[in-house]
Order: structure tokens, then sequence, then C-alpha cells
């Protein structure tokens, strides 16, 4: 059996369509910046690999700005924002963010702004009552991720959206929606958010190139100075050949999308399935975004099964476990209020439309087999 690759909300491999794009593009080298008709050929197949981003989140071409990927997106929403307002009113965020986000609140805090992290229910779901209560004084930003990188739980937009504009309808909302793309639908502007990151990588397209939908422009100032590319907001030389890559796994996803998560939520049952007869606990939600399933064996260590998998030839991540070297629980386990035990067995599987039924079952075989290995070796029972 060919290795299973089961950690598709780390990375996802490149599809097939988006390696023929790149290797066709790679005689591309003129600068789409150059006025000269080299460069303006660079330049429509970036604006064409735009158009099919925009397409897949249903916004215009031009609020899309391209970056490196989702971090920088994070970043140049938060502090782009808060830059161009230079007013000084509470920024709201949720304990269970991606550290692209929760670093840049700790940054922003140790400058003097004051930041609320809201609490989170047992499912990972942000408490709206919290959220009404901080909205009770004026608010500059609130940024809040769609989907949970660990756990896959969704979180509730429409009522958070609404429950902001009712009761301060300037605030700018910001989503991370890097898990979000191409997983559950989301459109940022029919939901009203005003900025939403998003990544390539994490849609069979390659590293090193995402995008910030901006529903205005002029919210934002760069991080970057320079040459003033993607509309004065992210100076550099455009990544051509990540940005091509990007847009064609954008095109093949939006052509695929309504198949692709089919297949991605039967794989997900069929794994659950799996899991039945074995003792272990679903952590993410039932309601969660398909792609994602936490799971938490009791009295086995995490990293010890991840290894044991990969030796198998089976890749998985340990999600929101303990640190291998600090011993300490992820925030996004904390925050949920798992105990050290059921936190220290968390495998992160995640799956993507490459998959198959075939690499499940061989997968859940895998685990049942690794399991009584160390249930053997521990003189225990797995069931």
């Amino acid at each position: 059996m060919e290795p299973i690759y089961l950690d598709n909300a780390a990375t996802t491999p490149l599809s097939p369509q988006v390696i023929a794009a790149i290797t066709a593009a790679m005689t591309l080298y003129a600068n789409p910046s150059s006025l000269h008709g080299l460069g303006l050929e660079a330049e429509k197949i970036v604006d064409a690999a735009r158009a099919n981003v925009a397409r897949l989140l249903g916004v215009s071409p031009a609020s899309l700005i391209f970056t490196s990927g989702g971090t920088e997106a994070n970043n140049l929403a938060i502090k782009g924002f808060l830059a161009r307002s230079r007013q000084r009113g509470r920024l709201v965020t949720s304990a269970i963010e991606h550290p692209s986000v929760l670093e840049v609140f700790k940054d922003l805090e140790q400058q003097g702004w004051e930041v609320l992290r809201l609490p989170v229910d047992a499912q990972g779901k942000v408490l709206l009552p919290a959220l009404e209560e901080a909205l009770a004084q004026p608010v500059q930003l609130v940024s809040i991720m769609a989907v949970n990188n660990e756990t896959g739980t969704v979180q509730p937009l429409r009522e958070i959206v609404s429950s902001i504009r009712a009761r301060q309808p300037q605030v700018c909302i910001h989503v991370d929606a890097v898990q979000a793309l191409g997983k559950i639908p989301f459109h940022p502007a029919e939901l009203g958010v005003n900025l939403a990151s998003v990544s390539a990588h994490k849609i069979h397209g390659p590293k090193g190139a995402g995008a910030l939908y901006a529903d205005r422009r002029d919210l934002l100032l760069p991080l970057l100075w320079g040459g003033g590319q993607e509309g004065g907001l992210r100076s550099g030389t455009e990544n051509v050949l990540g940005i091509i890559g990007f847009g064609r796994a954008a095109l093949e996803l939006a052509k695929n999308l309504d198949a692709n998560l089919t297949h991605v939520g039967k794989l997900r049952s069929r794994f659950l399935n799996g899991l039945q007869g074995l003792s272990c606990k679903v952590i993410s939600p039932a309601d969660g975004a398909p792609h994602i399933l936490a799971v938490s064996f009791p009295g086995f260590r995490g990293e010890v099964l991840l290894q044991a998998l990969s030796a198998h030839g089976v890749y998985v991540s340990t999600g929101a476990a303990c640190s291998g070297k600090k011993g300490q629980l992820s925030h996004v386990a904390e925050a949920m209020g798992l105990d050290r035990e059921t936190a220290g067995g968390l495998l992160r599987f995640s799956f993507s439309a490459l998959n198959t039924e075939a690499e499940i079952e061989y997968a859940l075989h895998k685990i049942r087999q690794v399991l009584q290995e160390l249930a053997f070796v521990q003189g225990r029972s797995t069931r």
C-alpha cells in the first residue's frame, strides 16, 4: 500500500492539474509590473488567477490582495486595519485562534491595546453571551476563525456577525478562513465580514501563496513598503508561479466543490464507523468541518501513536495534544476544558478529496494494529 496521508489540515499535496499548470508556466519569467509584452502577459495570468480565487469566494477580484500565505494575510488584516484606523477601541478574538492571529494580538497587547479573548464551550464554539458582553464597550476589531485547525469546529459566523452588527455596526470583522476555503460553504461578502484570509496550500495549491479579502481597500495600510504591488497594499514582485497554482487549485475546486464535499463527508463517516469498538473519544463536534477529526485515545500518548502509525506508512498529526517539549496542553485543549489524559492522547486525522475509501480502511486497520501492539507492551486492553 502507498503511504496514507491523513494530515491534510497541515498541508495538502499538489493536485495533478496544479502541477501541470505550474510546470507549463515555468518559462514565464517576466515581471508582471513590466510594461512590455512579456510583462503584460504575466500580469494577465495573475489577473486570471485572481478571478478564479475570487469566484470560489464569491467576491470581486478587485477585493483580493495576494500574499505569501495565511499567516501574512492574518497579519495584514489585523495590523493593517489598526494602522489605518489609528483608534484605540477594544480588540476581540477567541481563545482558540491559530498562532498567526493569537501571536499578533499578544504583540498588540504588549503595545497597550486592550484584547479580550472569548471563551468557548466544550465543542470549541465561541460563547455568544461572552461576545455580547464584550460589545458592551466600544470595540475596534473582532477576529474569529471560521474553522478550527485542530478540531474542525465550525464557528457560528452568521450569529456572530449578526450580534456584532446589531450592537456596533461599525466594527471591523476579520475571519481566518484558511481551514474553511473549499471545506465548508464560505462567502465573506454574503456573510458581511470585512476581511478574510485564505491560503493556497490547504486546497491542493502550492505553499507560499495566499490572499486577503478586503471589502474596502481603504480599510488597510500595508505592512510592506516598496513598489506598490497589489494595489499598494502588498509590495514585492508577485510570486507568479505560486499565484498561478493558487488560481488553478481554486478553479478545480470550484468545478468539483459539491462532489468533493460529499466525498470527504463519506470518508469522515466511514472513519467514524471504523472507530466503533475501540477505546477512544471523538473530540470533534458532529457538525464540524468534514475534513478534520480529532480523536483521543486515553492512556496512550499522541506522539507515540503518531510515530507508530508513521512507521506503518500512515501519516497524521497530534492535533490539540501535549507539547512534546514542554508537556503543556495546547491552547485549544485548555480552552475546551480537556483533561490532560484526553488531550495527551489526541490524534488529528484530516482528509481531502484525493483520499480514497481503501486508504481509510487501511488506516483503520493500522490504528487497530498499533493500539494492540502498544496495549500488549503496556499490558492493557484497547476496548
